[in-house]
């Protein structure tokens, strides 16, 4: 791969920036590059044993790393771009590879030797938008329930069948547990987020967004998600409205009710099945999620993506580190299952022999959905960024019994629409 070339300031950004990025180089010739990512404190450790083993074989390269929760991330990340101080490798998901693309923020990973000839074209479909790749995967991962079976069995409440489970199953179950369960426990936390939606809808013929970017999910199937929280709600499945607007400040594994074992399920990626074992100290497993037959909502996704800077000093240096994450067995063995299943073909294969029984756990969980999965996920155009705020807001009004599901189906398409001007 080619090393030093002459760094640009690309040009023809709509961002409003002075300076070309936040890296740098040292006296010494040594070039720095900043690395950001969000997530807790064992993958803030993981990942610098990375960055300790690209830095070894790449002498002439340092490598800055920067983290914080999920919530503060994108924040965060969005003043950097603004400002021009954004990390030369920045770590997206979902829409924002489209939308930083769109604004001009990402490099066009055409214009440095990245070798993606390994990672199937699924997952690259994750980083790509109008024919331009914008950023590579990290792995592959899915939306699931993650069930705790020890809380099940103190309930005397059977597990679900996860290949017949409808929604109805479903919400009996929870009120099954929630009858059985003692004060403080539940049968999940509410389980608003978007990518439920996405899941919810896309069993209905739908989407969140349309292919053409507008809003693609229906009033009704807003109102029928909501009818049923309120039920799950009202039936003390979840918690009420007060806790689930705390626990949405609290969005850490050992934070959750799952991670203090004070839940039987929760809907939430399957890469987060190592998190909130440790965190429950819980032998955790993976089963899909109820409604998928006859129209799959689950979807496989890139569960991060890895994009360079538009504007970084050392896009060749950047091209480097990211080619180090997602193409190096070596890098592979130390990440492992923490940002998905590999999406590299290779490196999956040579860390089967060190994966823990949690990844194990996780890739398994992968392989058996494959077969089963539903088409790729339409992602969000621009300003669908702002969806998963405007849903945490409206959420608040049903739970709170300030709007009915109702009105709150007519708020957030209305509020959604506005967002993504369409």
């Amino acid at each position: 791969m080619p090393r030093r070339l002459t760094a640009l300031c690309l040009a023809g950004l709509v961002l409003a920036a002075s300076a070309c990025s936040g890296s740098s180089g040292g006296d010494d010739g040594t070039i720095e590059l900043r690395f950001g990512w969000w997530g807790n404190n064992d993958r803030a450790a993981a990942t610098q044993k990375v960055i300790d083993a690209f830095e070894a074989k790449n002498p002439g390269i340092t490598v800055k790393g920067t983290y914080t929760d999920f919530n503060s991330y994108f924040d965060r990340l969005a003043t950097e771009v603004a400002g021009g101080r954004a990390p030369d490798v920045i770590t997206l998901g979902g829409a924002y590879p489209r939308e930083y693309g769109d604004r001009g923020a990402l490099l066009d990973l055409s214009k440095v030797a990245l070798k993606t000839d390994k990672i199937g074209a699924a997952a690259l479909g994750n980083g790509m938008f109008d024919g331009v790749q914008y950023g590579v995967p990290t792995g592959v991962n899915a939306i699931s329930v993650v069930v705790n079976e020890s809380v099940f069995d103190k309930a005397g409440v059977e597990l679900p069948d996860q290949d017949t489970w409808t929604w109805d199953d479903f919400k009996r179950i929870a009120r099954d547990l929630a009858a059985k369960l003692p004060d403080g426990s539940f049968a999940l936390a509410d389980p608003t987020r978007t990518d439920m939606l996405d899941a919810f809808s896309r069993q209905r013929g739908e989407a969140l967004y349309t292919a053409d970017g507008k809003v693609g999910i229906s009033e009704q199937t807003l109102v029928e998600w909501w009818t049923m929280t309120l039920e799950l709600r009202d039936a003390r499945a979840t918690p009420p409205a007060s806790q689930t607007a705390e626990l949405i400040t609290q969005p850490a594994p050992e934070q959750s009710l799952m991670g203090r074992g004070l839940a039987a399920m929760q809907f939430d990626w399957s890469n987060q099945l190592t998190a909130l074992r440790k965190a429950s100290g819980q032998p955790l497993k993976l089963i899909r999620l109820p409604g998928e037959t006859p129209t799959p909502g689950m979807w496989l996704q890139a569960s991060q993506i890895y994009s360079i800077n538009a504007k970084s000093e050392h896009p060749a240096e950047a091209a480097e580190l990211v080619d180090f994450l997602v193409n190096s067995v070596d890098a592979g063995k130390i990440i492992l299952a923490d940002r998905g299943i590999p999406a590299n073909s290779e490196v999956r294969e040579g860390i089967q022999s060190v994966l823990t029984d949690d990844e194990k756990a996780q890739a398994a969980f992968i392989d058996e959905l494959t077969p089963k999965a539903g088409p790729p996920l339409v992602i969000g155009p621009t300003g669908s960024t702002d969806t998963p705020k405007i849903l945490d807001r409206v959420n608040a009004e049903v739970l709170f019994d300030r709007q009915t599901p109702a009105e709150a189906a007519a708020d957030f398409v209305k509020q959604v629409a506005t967002a993504i001007k369409q």
